[in-house]
């Protein structure tokens, strides 16, 4: 499913949406599917959705999958700038004017970043670039970024009651985010779980070494 705000979805504004709130959503559409005691893999931001998941609904989850995850408040100097636009306002007005533009010239060093060491892979000159930045996308995208910092600070005081099975995943040659200070650390503060450094792979590693990461999604079923 998409999280709210991006693909096709909508992103309401009646709340701030989260990883606990995106988490209650997912949990309420598995229980509309019949989906019981899922899996959750999350990659990036997604991987505090699936932890926030693990954390509340300790009873409905058989395990999760943490890919290339910030798990704690650590300083980003990307965050004003890519936060800007869901300022209100202000950022409604940058959404439909300048930031689509300056983020379609970011947009190749940006995917070099994310893949580095490894190539940006050809199928990824197929990906809708502009559909990721449209004035709604961007605005869901500016929302978690603004969001990341206080919800990782509000998290991590409850990583240590974690019980159930984690599988923790990380590129090795990360230059996103630095997995040393958050996937390896996070290793280190919960008891049920398994580390997985793809030594190949950057922030993408579910693309750059896909079978160590199913490997990892097997692992969490065991």
């Amino acid at each position: 499913p998409d999280r709210p705000g991006h693909g096709h979805s909508t992103r309401p504004r009646r709340e701030w949406w989260g990883p606990r709130s995106q988490a209650a959503l997912l949990r309420a559409l598995l229980a509309r599917i019949g989906i019981e005691r899922p899996i959750v893999f999350g990659h990036s931001f997604g991987a505090l959705v699936a932890l926030a998941f693990a954390l509340d609904y300790p009873a409905d989850t058989r395990g999760v999958v943490l890919a290339s995850g910030y798990y704690f408040p650590t300083a980003r100097l990307d965050v004003p700038f890519m936060a800007s636009p869901a300022v209100p306002l202000l950022g409604d007005l940058m959404r439909h004017t300048v930031s689509p533009l300056i983020s379609r010239a970011l947009w190749p060093h940006m995917l070099r970043v994310l893949f580095s060491p490894a190539p940006v892979p050809r199928y990824f000159q197929l990906f809708p670039t502009w559909m990721a930045l449209r004035p709604s996308q961007l605005r869901a995208a500016a929302e978690e970024a603004a969001l990341l910092v206080p919800s990782a600070a509000s998290l991590q005081r409850r990583y240590g009651a974690l019980d159930v099975p984690a599988v923790i995943v990380a590129g090795a040659q990360d230059r996103y985010l630095d997995p040393s200070r958050h996937s390896l650390e996070l290793a280190r503060r919960i008891a049920h779980r398994e580390l997985v450094v793809s030594p190949r792979a950057g922030h993408m590693v579910h693309h750059v070494d896909p079978r160590r990461v199913l490997h990892a999604i097997e692992a969490a079923a065991r």
